[in-house]
C-alpha cells in the first residue's frame, strides 16, 4: 500500500519530529511561550493555504463522500482548529496590531506556496499525497504527546494535545490515508512517483515549520529593506 511504504521510508524523518526539541519542550511542558506564540501565529497563516488545498481536492474529487470531506476538512482548518490559536492568542495577550507585526515565517510561506502550487498545478492524487502529512504528522506526534502526558495535571498545552490526539482526528486522518492509497492504487507509475515526492516533501515542511518555530525563524534579508 502506498501510505505503509512512504511511512516506512520516512521513519527516520518522522523519529527526528518527535524528537525535535520543539515538540521534547511541547511535552514535558518546559516549551517557554514566545515559541510557542511564534508558532500559533505562523500556524494559524498556513491553514489558510491548507484549507484552499483541500477546497480544490474537494472539487477536483470524482467521488462524491471524498469531495465532502475533503471540503469538510477545509472547513474544519479555518474553523475549529483556529478557535484553537484564537484562545492561545487571547491567552498570549496578543493585539491584532501584535499580529500584524509579525512577519510570516520564510518556512511557513514555503510551505503553503507548496500547496498552493501543487493545488494549481498538479494532478488530484499528488495533491491527495501533498495533504496527508499535515493530517498524518500531526496525529501521530497528538497521540504519542498524549501517551508522555497522560499523568501530567495542569499541562500547559494541553488544549493542542487534545485536538490533534482526539479520536475524530484520527478518524479524519485515516479517512485522509485510505483515499490517497485508492488513488495511489489506480494511477500510472509516473504519478505514484509524483506523490511519493509530494508526500516526503510535505513532510520535510512539517520538520521544519516546527524547527523554525523552535528558532522563531526571520528573514535574514530583512535587515537591508527598513
Amino acid at each position: 500500500m502506498f501510505c505503509d511504504d512512504v511511512w516506512k521510508r520516512s521513519a527516520r524523518l518522522l523519529r527526528a519530529i518527535h524528537e525535535h526539541p520543539f515538540n521534547t519542550a511541547l511535552s514535558d511542558g518546559t516549551l517557554d511561550r514566545e515559541r510557542f506564540a511564534f508558532y500559533i501565529v505562523q500556524d494559524a497563516r498556513y491553514l489558510e493555504a491548507f484549507s484552499r488545498a483541500l477546497a480544490v481536492a474537494s472539487t477536483r474529487a470524482t467521488d462524491t463522500d471524498d469531495a465532502v470531506f475533503f471540503a469538510e476538512s477545509a472547513h474544519a482548518a479555518l474553523a475549529a482548529e483556529r478557535t484553537l490559536h484564537a484562545g492561545y492568542i487571547e491567552e498570549f495577550g496578543l493585539t491584532a496590531d501584535d499580529l500584524a507585526g509579525i512577519d510570516t515565517s520564510p518556512t511557513c510561506l514555503g510551505y503553503a506556496s507548496f500547496l498552493q502550487a501543487t493545488a494549481l498545478a498538479d494532478p488530484y492524487p499528488v495533491l491527495a499525497a501533498a495533504v496527508l502529512p499535515c493530517f498524518w504528522v500531526y496525529q501521530d506526534v497528538g497521540t504519542a504527546l498524549l501517551e508522555n502526558t497522560a499523568d501530567v495535571e495542569d499541562h500547559p498545552y494541553r488544549a493542542w494535545i487534545a485536538t490533534y490526539s482526539d479520536p475524530a482526528f484520527a478518524e479524519s486522518t485515516e479517512r485522509a490515508k485510505d483515499i490517497t492509497d485508492r488513488l495511489a492504487a489506480t494511477t500510472d507509475p509516473a504519478t505514484r512517483e509524483a506523490m511519493t515526492r509530494a508526500f516526503f516533501r510535505a513532510t520535510e515542511y512539517e520538520w521544519m515549520f516546527w524547527d523554525s518555530a523552535w528558532r522563531r525563524e526571520t528573514w535574514p534579508t530583512a535587515e537591508w529593506l527598513k
